[in-house]
């Protein structure tokens, strides 16, 4: 039987975190962060749309300026975060 996450009425968290951004920031911390500081870049979380689905962060450091970064790295963490978040669709860059 799988375990369902619960939450109060709104989808929120203690904090007025929703779930998705919550666990989109536990992604990030946990496997993207270390693998991009690993090469000299960087990321951000801007923000997270739950309705929608997007979520846009902003490269730092090395990723910021690799032209690699804008299509490569963002479409693989793009890939993972639609792996392990739920209702992730879209992951957008900005400046």
């Amino acid at each position: 039987m799988p375990i369902l996450r619960s939450a109060p009425p709104g989808g929120e968290r203690e904090g007025g975190t929703t779930m998705m951004k919550q666990d989109v920031e536990k992604a990030i911390s946990t496997r993207i962060r270390p693998a991009l500081q690993m090469d000299g870049g960087d990321v951000e979380l801007v923000s997270v749309d739950e309705k929608t689905g997007v979520v846009k962060l902003a490269l730092r450091g090395h990723c910021a300026h690799c032209a690699y970064a804008q299509t490569m790295t963002i479409k693989s963490v793009e890939d993972y975060l639609k792996q392990t978040v739920p209702g992730v669709k879209r992951v957008e860059t900005v400046s």
